[in-house]
């Protein structure tokens, strides 16, 4: 371990250092992919730190989401102090300062993904030790503009870190892997030929095992269960939650409306794929509160809040901490004017949030017992281990989302058991978003822990089974 890095590495972590050493020393790219909560940053810290010690004189570039690169920063400070960390908060457009000059002397500059597309070819125009891609499931969609760049991006050592190196298909994997080594695969037809299309429709148990045969070198993956045993455990809940006869009766309406409507488009998915989802997310946000879709119903009990708050009354009385998730910010606002009804102290944190660093520490420093964030926003990088219960206001079709959101306090450094409670509105579309997530579940398994077939992407079925009664 590098005698400048700040921490007791756990022996996986030492693992993990190690590969990555190796990968770093011979030029490979490669993906970190451990689980959640096992310290990827820690991990790649004692890399960069070792790299300065070997005499690398160029800065290594972090790309990270908005919302993660303060933790880098703090995170950077606290284990490795000896790395001169920089980050940029602004285009060169805006600030009106050279990139040059920011990153001067600079062991590792930490960017946001938005700022690194934006900017892209003054970064490509600056010499670099390595490009370090966290979260790097937003780099997956190889059409969008912010993966072409990082593939185009000269840098001799690419690492891509996430908990969840694949979510809804084997094209996601290439991706990542077009990126760190692009030699691997070097053709997304012949990978569908090769891999995707006999294991994810055929279920070729043989193409599997060949698939993953050839990206062990370069993908190191580690559960919890398998190498954090010691992690107190963590207990999870579906509550059940029935809603008011008056809003069941709008629900209903709604589905029928909406059931018609789509099931002549489902035949033609690729053309009518917007619309189809206009029309589940309309069901979605019914589902916890009728006032989403229209004022009108302003006055319709959300029983889905009715059953949060007298969960919280107990969380908070009893001096614990809850993490509160949904995909709606408009839903998130309505739990946010019962807390101020009621004179909970809590944080705030959505995709328009500007001081993300003060609102985290607000939390982290025990002045909010309730933490609301918005799944998009805050489901992945951030690190909350002082919450011990995490409430789920609606559930999401992938799980891996959801397993991110749970996972930033269920990981190192928490030491108490943590409660999770799942609330699904009974006889409505989160119903079936539940049965499907369980699918989706299963692809992920099969490519990174075992020998199971899955089926891909959101299909006709899916979406018909989403709408039955």
């Amino acid at each position: 371990v590098p005698p400048t890095l700040f921490a007791t590495l756990r022996p996986y972590q030492q693992d993990g250092f190690n590969w990555l050493a190796f990968l770093y020393q011979h030029g490979l790219g490669g993906v970190l992919g451990d689980d959640m909560g096992l310290g990827k940053t820690l991990q790649t810290l004692a890399l960069l730190t070792h790299a300065k010690e070997q005499g690398e004189s160029k800065p290594f570039l972090v790309v990270a989401p908005t919302s993660v690169v303060p933790n880098w920063v703090s995170e950077a400070h606290r284990f490795t102090p000896g790395l001169a960390v920089t980050s940029v908060a602004d285009t060169h457009a805006k600030s009106g300062i050279d990139l040059a000059t920011v990153t001067a002397g600079a062991d590792v500059v930490v960017t946001s993904y938005t700022l690194f597309r934006l900017d892209f070819d003054k970064y490509q125009a600056l010499e670099w030790a390595g490009l370090i891609l966290d979260e790097a499931q937003f780099v997956k969609n190889r059409t969008a503009k912010v993966h072409l760049c990082a593939k185009e991006f000269s840098a001799p050592f690419k690492l891509a870190i996430t908990g969840t190196p694949m979510e809804n298909n084997l094209m996601e994997l290439w991706s990542l892997f077009s990126i760190t080594a692009p030699g691997l695969f070097p053709s997304a037809r012949r990978f569908t030929e090769d891999y995707r299309n006999p294991i994810e429709k055929s279920g070729n148990t043989e193409r599997l095992a060949r698939l993953r045969r050839r990206i062990r070198p370069l993908l190191m993956r580690r559960t919890k269960e398998a190498v954090a045993s010691d992690l107190p455990p963590k207990q999870e809940q579906v509550l059940e939650v029935e809603l008011h006869a008056k809003h069941r009766k709008i629900y209903q309406t709604h589905l029928q409306r909406e059931r018609q409507k789509l099931l002549g488009l489902i035949e033609d998915l690729d053309r009518n794929r917007m619309i189809v989802f206009r029309s589940l997310t309309l069901l979605r946000m019914l589902s916890l509160d009728a006032s989403l879709v229209d004022q009108a119903y302003d006055g319709v009990p959300s029983a889905k809040l009715d059953v949060l708050f007298e969960q919280l009354e107990d969380v908070v009385a009893e001096g614990h901490r809850a993490l509160v998730f949904s995909q709606f910010t408009s839903f998130l606002k309505k739990a946010a004017e019962r807390l101020d009804a009621q004179g909970i102290p809590y944080s705030y944190l959505d995709g328009s949030t500007l001081r993300r660093g003060d609102v985290i520490n607000k939390f982290k420093d025990g002045e909010a017992p309730v933490f609301l964030i918005s799944l998009k926003a805050g489901g992945f990088g951030l690190n909350l281990t002082e919450a011990d219960y995490v409430f789920l206001l609606d559930p999401w079709w992938n799980p891996a989302t959801e397993a991110q959101a749970v996972d930033r306090t269920h990981r190192i450094g928490q030491t108490r058991n943590v409660m999770v409670y799942r609330m699904v509105a009974s006889g409505t579309i989160e119903e079936k978003v539940m049965k499907l997530k369980e699918q989706k579940a299963k692809l992920f398994s099969s490519v990174m822990d075992d020998d199971a077939v899955f089926s891909s992407a959101l299909t006709a079925d899916d979406i018909r089974g989403l709408l039955e009664g």
